[in-house]
């Protein structure tokens, strides 16, 4: 940008000029005022701008650059270095219904389970709500309004898939094993697997057919886990 500045008659001051000329030149170095507005100018600039080590709250070592450090990754350990696998993924993106596989298979030994597998076939980390949104109902009803949800285990953190890897919940359609007083009609396992609902909508819910005559009545489910055991054991510590 070109500064304007108004010019002033000189002619008239000329005398005087020349006269506080001679009178400098005895006084000291001609470039006394040049140095002085030069130097006082550049300090002002300095002072305006923080040094990264300044800002850190200590003194600025010889050379450091004057730009403020940028922030730390929310990955970065307090040492500056990074966290392992889980902390790296924690910071990764939510995952991708693209990119997942989905299936609900009865749980080993125990028939009133059910795990809901997730397979992360994505390139990248990717991270599910701390447990998918799952309801009961039957597939040959209009109103789903009235569909059954289980009581979810204590947990809000975001859950961590690494590539190629899986993540298991583990839902108890009847904990009590009771045979009488269980919900009538239920045939089908409705599974959102990210229910933050951020970036996964409910289009893309997926079900599951269960089997004829199978009972529920004050259904559990746990959090996401890496191992099916440790899924399981989650859900057993959800509240009654």
């Amino acid at each position: 940008m070109t500064v304007r500045r108004n010019r002033r008659p000189l002619l008239a001051s000329a005398v005087l000029v020349v006269g506080a000329g001679l009178a400098l030149t005895a006084c000291g170095p001609e470039n006394t005022d040049a140095a002085g507005g030069s130097t006082a100018s550049a300090a002002a600039t300095v002072a305006a701008t923080p040094s990264a080590a300044a800002t850190a709250g200590g003194a600025p070592a010889a050379g450091a650059p004057s730009h403020p450090a940028p922030p730390k990754p929310s990955g970065a350990s307090a040492s500056g270095g990074t966290k392992s696998d889980g902390g790296s993924a924690a910071a990764a993106r939510p995952c991708d219904i693209q990119n997942l596989s989905i299936q609900v298979t009865v749980r080993s030994g125990a028939p009133s389970q059910r795990v809901i597998e997730v397979h992360n076939t994505g390139a990248g980390a990717c991270t599910l709500s701390s447990s998918p949104a799952v309801d009961l109902g039957n597939s040959t009803s209009a109103d789903q309004s009235g569909n059954i949800r289980p009581v979810l285990a204590s947990g809000t953190s975001r859950f961590p898939v690494p590539a190629g890897q899986k993540a298991y919940a583990v839902i108890d359609l009847d904990p009590s094993g009771a045979t009488t007083g269980t919900a009538p009609g239920i045939d089908e396992l409705n599974v959102l697997v990210d229910q933050d609902g951020t970036n996964m909508p409910l289009a893309n819910t997926r079900n599951f057919p269960l089997d004829s005559g199978v009972r529920v009545l004050n259904p559990k489910l746990g959090l996401y886990r890496s191992t099916v055991a440790d899924a399981g054991s989650s859900m057993a510590a959800a509240p009654k």
